[in-house]
């Protein structure tokens, strides 16, 4: 079973199971080409990384909101921060198999942990 990302109202990221629930509605915008800011439909927060690579909600869209959006070979998205690099490598969205957020600098493009498959809502 998959874990699809989710933000909750204090900002804590996490992953849940694949299965409608309202704190895993995300919306993404485009902010410029292969740019996106992705926001939390229930609680307004965007997803920013930090410069360690760490995932956070944001109330305020600022720079470290910004993902570099890049649809791979196999369909799914992954999201890289357009901000930060650690040691000139991008940094990713990624959750462990668990649901819980790796640091942006322990994940790969081609790791399916970075891999996210964006859904119409139902």
């Amino acid at each position: 079973m998959g874990v699809q990302l989710a933000r909750y109202l204090d900002g804590l990221v996490s992953g849940i199971p694949c299965f409608p629930q309202l704190w895993g509605l995300m919306e993404i915008r485009s902010v410029s080409v292969g740019v996106v800011a992705i926001k939390s439909v229930s609680n307004g927060l965007y997803l920013a990384m930090s410069k360690k690579g760490t995932l956070f909600g944001s109330v305020k869209y600022n720079p470290s909101c910004k993902f570099k959006e890049r649809i791979e070979e196999n369909g799914y998205n992954t999201y890289a921060s357009l901000r930060w690099k650690h040691g000139g490598r991008q940094m990713f969205v990624s959750l462990n198999g668990r649901g819980k957020p790796r640091r942006g600098h322990k994940a790969r493009r081609r790791h399916p942990s970075t891999h996210f498959l964006p859904m119409l809502p139902s």
